[in-house]
């Protein structure tokens, strides 16, 4: 019991830390979303086979929803499967106002969707333009000239203002991050730190194999606990960016949802692990 209050105590005093962080970023996205949607959205769309450009910056936005928009976008064939990857590499959601409440890893969050822009085009710009000949249409897929009818968005609560749904937003990530905190803090105490940093370290480059694979979970969880490994020192940079260039949000879900093909989704799906797993590794063979 006394091992559980500790480790209660400290994750409330770290959470709570964050909380006035995690609220102006949230403010900042809902009133994003709410004022600048419909452009963000027309930029991606009217990117043609050059969307994967487009598509890396907007995906940058800490918003799993244009995810999700990307995803309706490619099933109705109006981006390239370019622009979709590029948009799902780019996507980081929750990790980054996660990573901006903590001053300390602010240099880590530019370099880190600085890195995610880049790699997002360059994924998007080898897959749309020498692979879109070498790649069959049953697995290539999106943009034809042409598209069917399209219906990009998500359920949205738009009912009430900006502060009380950044409010909301605020709230449900504190919460997570409160459950991991415990979490990893009583893993931590029980097993002992240095226990478990050596594990996750002797895996060496492999690590980010293991975390890109987490981060194909199609929920805000998987970068929450991603971000907060980092936080903590369990995990690399290199890790970290493996994890959550995988994770594409809930865009991953809305794809297997809304595109017929499985062939295509799951295409994309082991594309989107090998290419976090590849640049993670390559981030930490440059970071040793």
């Amino acid at each position: 019991m006394e091992l559980f209050v500790d480790a209660l105590r400290d994750a409330l005093t770290d959470s709570v830390k964050m909380l006035l962080f995690l609220y102006l970023a949230y403010l900042l996205i809902e009133w994003l979303e709410r004022h600048h949607g419909a452009r963000i959205e027309q930029a991606l769309a009217g990117g043609g086979r050059w969307g994967f450009v487009p598509g890396a910056v907007l995906g940058c936005v800490p918003q799993c929803g244009f995810s999700a928009v990307a995803s309706n976008l490619y099933a109705s064939r109006v981006i390239t499967p370019g622009t979709l990857l590029a948009v799902f590499i780019a996507t980081s959601d929750e990790a980054v106002p996660l990573l901006a409440a903590e001053p300390s890893k602010w240099t880590s969050l530019v370099v880190l969707l600085l890195c995610k822009a880049v790699f997002g085009m360059v994924g998007g710009a080898l897959l749309d333009v020498p692979l879109r000949h070498i790649l069959p249409h049953s697995l290539y897929g999106g943009y034809a000239g042409h598209a069917d009818e399209v219906d990009c968005h998500e359920e949205h609560e738009e009912h009430s203002g900006i502060w009380l749904a950044a409010l909301r937003h605020t709230l449900e990530i504190f919460l997570f991050i409160l459950l991991f905190s415990l979490l990893i803090g009583l893993v931590f105490a029980w097993i002992g730190e240095e226990t478990i940093t050596a594990a996750l370290a002797g895996m060496g480059v492999l690590q980010p194999m293991l975390t890109a694979l987490v981060g194909l979970v199609p929920n805000c969880a998987a970068s929450v606990l991603l971000a907060q490994l980092y936080i903590e020192g369990a995990i690399s940079f290199g890790s970290l960016f493996a994890g959550l260039t995988a994770g594409a949000g809930v865009g991953l879900a809305v794809l297997w949802r809304v595109n017929p093909s499985w062939k295509q989704n799951l295409f994309m799906t082991g594309l989107l692990w090998a290419v976090g797993a590849v640049a993670g590794m390559i981030l930490q063979v440059v970071a040793l």
